[in-house]
């Protein structure tokens, strides 16, 4: 009895040495900033950078002169079927936790177990805005013409595709007549979160990042001024 004691002892420790650890280094890297390779010129697009608290979405113009993406997401997938949105929020994350936990009250032992440990599949989550206001948790940013094909590029990547177009998600879970999901590439997991798929969107096109993150908070910290 005692040697199983000792056993189960030792396993609690390593769990809240592992804890302490993944907080520590969380908190750690995601805040320290990666140093740009080059100053951006001729930045006249306006992007944002936007959080409900938890997680973030890469906030985009839904009409450039080389792409409008109302013809790769249509307005028709969502369920007020409206048109003319000026902005377009682009998220990552576990298919399980949007679909299955539209809040916190709604989460599952089963769901955060097969998120946390890349059991699952993932999806893009889409969401129009007639206009974006910044606050605490939403950050404006201007980025040039390179640096938006950059983001397209890796949004793209991210998507699962049929005949090169996405693969909309059917299912009655859109958490307002504005969003969709779609069918995207990768797995969850506590090591790559929804936050860590902005965060390295950030770094390729060149835009204020950490290290590593798996929250939002240390993503926003960045453009906090």
């Amino acid at each position: 009895m005692k040697k199983i004691r000792k056993v189960l002892g030792y396993i609690v420790l390593g769990i809240l040495g592992f804890c302490v650890l993944y907080v520590v280094a969380e908190y750690c890297l995601s805040r320290l900033a990666v140093s740009s390779k080059k100053v951006p010129m001729d930045r006249n697009i306006q992007v944002f950078v936007k959080s409900n608290g938890i997680h973030t979405d890469i906030v985009l113009p839904v009409i450039m002169k080389e792409l409008d993406w109302s013809h790769i997401f249509p307005y028709t997938n969502t369920v007020g079927k409206k048109t003319g949105y000026q902005y377009m929020g682009i998220g990552w994350g576990d298919k399980g936790f949007y679909l299955d936990t539209p809040e916190w009250k709604d989460l599952k032992a089963s769901t955060a177990f097969v998120a946390a440990f890349g059991l699952g599949q993932s999806a893009i989550h889409v969401t129009y805005y007639n206009s974006i206001r910044e606050n605490d948790l939403c950050f404006g940013y201007k980025i040039n013409e390179e640096q938006y094909r950059v983001l397209v590029k890796y949004i793209y990547d991210s998507l699962d595709l049929h005949e090169g177009k996405p693969i909309l998600v059917d299912t009655d879970a859109q958490y307002d007549d504005a969003d969709a999901f779609y069918e995207a590439k990768g797995a969850y997991s506590m090591f790559y979160s929804c936050n860590t798929w902005t965060n390295n969107a950030l770094k390729k096109a060149d835009m204020p990042a950490g290290v590593w993150a798996t929250l939002d908070k240390g993503i926003l910290s960045h453009y906090r001024k």
